[in-house]
């Protein structure tokens, strides 16, 4: 075994990413306040095509050093786009026919390894503060829920880890046949 070098990867370039057809998820953090969070959400969105990244309320947007150090590029591979209020972007997602999913501890979320993504429209996954989690208000817009299982003492991930796990089991269920 020996590990690869970077020119052995045969990784894309960002015009053609630009050009290459992307999953059909759009991630929404609503009130994020760390931007190196946001910096590694980018970096783990472009690792899986990922349609577009929405940064709302709170949340910081780039350029800033503190998200290009985890992003490492990816806010200019991935598409992204600032929004003052999440809940008018959800209703306006839903009215263009997209379904919204909250990925939070909600009664009746699907446990995300249940969970069948719909692969006839594209899905945004809202995902929230890192203390508060995702608002009530914002709950109550969304069609359905997912819950990450976990086993331990504590009862969250930290944000970044949880788009992580929740992008690579989407993108993994979608690639099937």
């Amino acid at each position: 075994m020996r590990k690869l070098k970077s020119a052995e990867l045969h990784r894309i370039d960002v015009q053609s990413y630009k050009k290459a057809a992307k999953t059909p998820l759009i991630i929404v953090l609503a009130d994020v306040r760390s931007r190196h969070n946001v910096g590694s959400v980018f970096r783990t969105a472009d690792a899986f095509l990922i349609q577009k990244i929405y940064l709302c309320g709170i949340t910081a947007t780039p350029p800033h050093r503190d998200i290009q150090k985890t992003a490492l590029g990816a806010t200019e591979s991935v598409d992204w786009a600032f929004a003052p209020s999440a809940a008018a972007l959800i209703t306006e997602l839903k009215a263009d026919g997209v379904r919204v999913v909250a990925v939070e501890q909600l009664e009746d979320a699907t446990p995300l390894p249940v969970y069948q993504p719909d692969l006839d429209r594209p899905t945004a996954l809202i995902f929230g503060h890192e203390v508060k989690g995702i608002s009530q208000a914002l709950v109550d817009l969304c069609e359905a829920g997912i819950e990450i299982p976990q086993f331990g003492t504590k009862h969250s991930l930290n944000i970044a880890v949880a788009v992580g796990v929740v992008l690579w089991d989407l993108f993994s269920k979608m690639q099937r046949p």
